[in-house]
């Protein structure tokens, strides 16, 4: 006898009618959810999508298909690979036996599922069956047992049911389908029985009852798990089930364009909930609530007002309580769209330091800081800001840079160094310096500045600066939210860099590196930027530097934030410490899991709030300080310098951790002179 697909077996007609009436209704209840959150993405304002079809497909594979960035966590991939494929292999099955049944054998006449087919079509079903119990166990387990911090949600009862009830509702739809395959194969005992191994397993239990027996057990369970399924596919729109669609068209539609670049809005602000465009609210749609944004996050690490996750859950619940309620009298509908005050407080938006590594970790790419960026331009334009911002606001505008000292006082430090330096302004340089403006006016970062000029002499760099006519990139102001101001300091820099001659800019601000890289429209031109410690690793690579002495000892390196996670500039400042004779140990946290020193977003202007556990450079200073053997941190940005040398002073950590800019290091191996 042919092993073949034995549909609808035991299961009388009446009730194979039922199959399709409900079939009809749980579609029409799905396809009503779908529609909602589409009417939902579509209150956004537009927004282009870049790059081609090929390539979005391409990265659907990858982080949809194979969701690569939950990599770094093996039991949450293994757990989620488990229950998506699972579920994908148990659709299919699902999906080939409504063809094979309502298609190929009601119309044409025969089945496809017979034959060897049929059998390893039955083994599949069985191991991704059972592989989808393992899958869901542990995500119970997690869930409930171990019970993470970045689990948790706010405590609403949506929030409190829904992965309840979705772990739930497919283990008894997994195990109910195991029941009905062991009755049937106690019934039919036919000789391939064996190919199906989780149902003949069952089906030695079920031998002691009678025929009738088992053939009433099988037909209620067949009813259950028909319910089951049917209730699940109604619901899928309307459950944390949804994300299955929408996580995977978050990360066909996610951003392309460099993580570094913010969206050019003009005065645009972010006052209402439909202010956000389609491809953000989306976005925030898709958010899983796993709350590894939240894990990585310096803010919420330190105790400030701000989870990533959930800003963007509360985000979530204003979507939703909008389209309930749109519709209603203008007055409600206008007070259901507003974001500020109740639902997002002005203090979680201060609090971001936008250091991307909530943006980093998310698995289907929404782009937190965008969005708090977005938010901060209304705060801005509605005066809602500390004095200390600003004031520092304040002097930009007025002198373009964040210490109100004079233009003619920027290139100050170059007085005593020993040699002239090039002025870009006036004639040609391979190398324009874009020095910034902790390194050009802050006391404790000029002597670093001058020894890095002193080591692009020694090798006999082609170089020049913009003396005064240099301005703030703009990128910490942008990222506050002031972002008028932000396109005046850019107009005014790119006016200066348009008229100067030079083949390449190098800039020892990471943030400066960043905005000019990604931001500045002469970047379109094809203007190539290139990081202090990219440029120095490739002289010293080509000769053009020699290292006088070979500095041995063992460090810690910092990855800047702008440098390292937006940019992806990681491996240049090691291999450069390593040539100098360096060994690197490395933090917990490195490259683009490292975390924050704090000072990012404009937080270095910021007041400190009172209550906090620690300041994000304290915590990391404790990170570096746990290594053994390991008494200095090298970083490579004049804020980690500043902002470490101050953590060490007030976690009482003086003596015991050094913190040193690459350029200290370079200078030493090359015996080069800092300071005058």
């Amino acid at each position: 006898m042919e092993p073949i697909r034995p549909t609808y077996w035991n299961i009388p007609g009446w009730a194979q009618i039922l199959v399709y009436l409900l079939g009809a209704v749980a579609i029409s209840i799905f396809a009503y959810g779908v529609y909602r959150h589409i009417k939902k993405w579509r209150l956004g304002k537009p927004e282009m999508v870049e790059r081609s079809v090929f390539e979005r497909l391409k990265s659907s594979v990858t982080y949809a298909l194979f969701q690569w960035r939950l990599s770094s966590d093996s039991f949450a991939i293994i757990m989620h690979l488990m229950i998506f494929w699972s579920m994908a292999i148990l659709l299919v099955g699902t999906a080939l036996a409504t063809v094979d049944w309502d298609v190929t054998f009601l119309i044409l006449g025969f089945q496809f599922l017979r034959g060897y087919f049929y059998l390893f079509y039955e083994l599949a079903l069985d191991i991704f069956g059972l592989l989808l119990v393992f899958g869901l166990g542990m995500a119970v387990y997690r869930r409930y047992i171990l019970r993470p911090e970045r689990l948790k949600t706010p405590e609403t009862p949506t929030f409190r049911w829904d992965s309840f009830y979705l772990l739930i509702i497919l283990l008894l739809i997994d195990l109910t389908g195991f029941i009905i395959e062991g009755l049937r194969i106690t019934a039919q005992n036919p000789p391939w029985a064996k190919w199906a191994p989780v149902g003949y397993y069952l089906s030695t239990l079920f031998q002691p009852l009678s025929l009738s027996a088992i053939l009433s057990i099988h037909f209620v369970f067949w009813l259950l798990h028909l319910i089951l399924a049917l209730v699940f596919v109604a619901s899928i729109p309307y459950t944390k089930a949804f994300h299955i669609f929408s996580s995977a068209l978050s990360i066909y539609f996610r951003k392309f364009a460099p993580v570094g670049s913010l969206t050019a809005s003009g005065e645009a602000t972010l006052e209402k909930i439909d202010d956000f465009t389609w491809r953000q609210l989306m976005q925030v749609d898709a958010c899983t609530w796993c709350g590894r944004c939240q894990e990585v996050c310096p803010a919420y690490t330190s105790g400030y007002s701000l989870s990533p996750k959930n800003l963007v859950l509360k985000l979530d619940s204003q979507l939703l309580h909008y389209t309930k309620t749109n519709g209603s009298n203008s007055g409600k509908e206008e007070e259901s769209k507003k974001l500020h005050g109740p639902v997002i407080s002005a203090p979680e938006l201060w609090a971001c330091t936008t250091c991307g590594a909530c943006e980093e970790m998310c698995p289907v790419f929404v782009e937190h800081p965008r969005m708090i960026v977005e938010m901060r331009r209304y705060l801005v334009n509605q005066g809602e800001i500390e004095t200390l911002v600003q004031d520092t606001l304040m002097k930009m505008n007025r002198y373009g840079n964040s210490f109100g000292q004079s233009d003619r006082m920027r290139a100050k430090w170059t007085q005593d160094i020993g040699f002239t330096i090039k002025d870009a302004r006036k004639e040609p340089v391979q190398y324009l310096w874009f020095v910034g403006d902790y390194a050009s006016y802050d006391p404790r970062v000029q002597d670093i500045t001058k020894l890095t000029a002193k080591i692009f002499q020694t090798a006999k760099l082609d170089f020049g600066i913009l003396f005064d006519g240099e301005r703030n990139s703009g990128n910490d102001v942008r990222r506050v939210g002031e972002e008028g101001l932000y396109q005046l300091l850019s107009e005014k820099n790119q006016t200066v860099l348009g008229k100067a001659k030079f083949e390449t800019i190098v800039t020892t601000d990471p943030h400066s590196y960043n905005t000019l890289k990604n931001e500045y429209r002469m970047n379109g031109n094809g203007t190539r930027v290139v990081h202090y410690t990219e440029l120095i690793y490739q002289l010293l690579l080509n000769g053009d530097l020699t290292v006088r002495k070979n500095l041995n000892g063992r460090i810690t390196y910092h990855d800047p934030c702008y440098l390292g996670r937006y940019n992806g500039v990681y491996e240049p400042p090691r291999m450069l410490l390593r040539m100098l004779g360096l060994q690197i140990e490395e933090m917990p946290r490195n490259r683009s899991k490292g975390f924050c020193c704090g000072a990012g977003g404009g937080r270095i202007w910021m007041e400190d709030i009172p209550g906090i556990k620690e300041r994000p450079a304290e915590n990391r200073v404790r990170e570096a300080i746990s290594l053994p053997d390991v008494n200095t941190m090298a970083v490579a940005c004049p804020k980690d310098l500043v902002m470490f040398r101050d953590a060490v002073k007030t976690t009482g950590n003086e003596q015991r951790l050094m913190i040193k800019d690459i350029a200290e290091f370079v200078g030493d191996a090359l015996e080069i002179q800092k300071g005058v």
